[in-house]
């Protein structure tokens, strides 16, 4: 009998495949929100609005979009950028979304794996 995949494993394979479905889906050559850099989408990253330790939004498309190295990692995600990008009415709902807690059942997490999956298999 196959083990039970533990938490952490799968919130780790719903973070890769939701990354390459965010970087993937406007096509081969992303462009970054926040600085407007173009470069093939496997060397891009997903960055999130509002921290991924929000688990509300952490897998809400609305919260996370293509940036680039530079704007993600090394200016923080250019939060202030990325909010005009998204427009006010759009960033307030994400705030007021992550502050709400959730705790996603491990078949859920699972659902969302296969949806991305199959949502990457539509792209190509």
């Amino acid at each position: 009998m196959p083990k039970k995949p533990t938490r952490k494993s799968l919130i780790t394979k719903l973070d890769k495949v939701f990354s390459e479905y965010i970087r993937r889906r406007k096509g081969e050559i992303a462009t970054c929100v926040t600085c407007g850099k173009k470069d093939h989408w496997k060397k891009q990253q997903a960055g999130h609005f509002m921290s991924r330790k929000h688990y509300a939004t952490r897998w809400d498309e609305d919260n996370v979009e293509v940036q680039c190295s530079a704007c993600n990692v090394f200016r923080y995600g250019e939060q202030y950028l990325f909010a005009k990008y998204l427009g006010t009415e759009k960033a307030d709902m994400l705030l007021a979304k992550s502050r709400e807690t959730v705790k996603f059942p491990d078949w859920e997490i699972q659902e969302m794996i296969e949806l991305y999956k199959n949502k990457i298999k539509d792209l190509s």
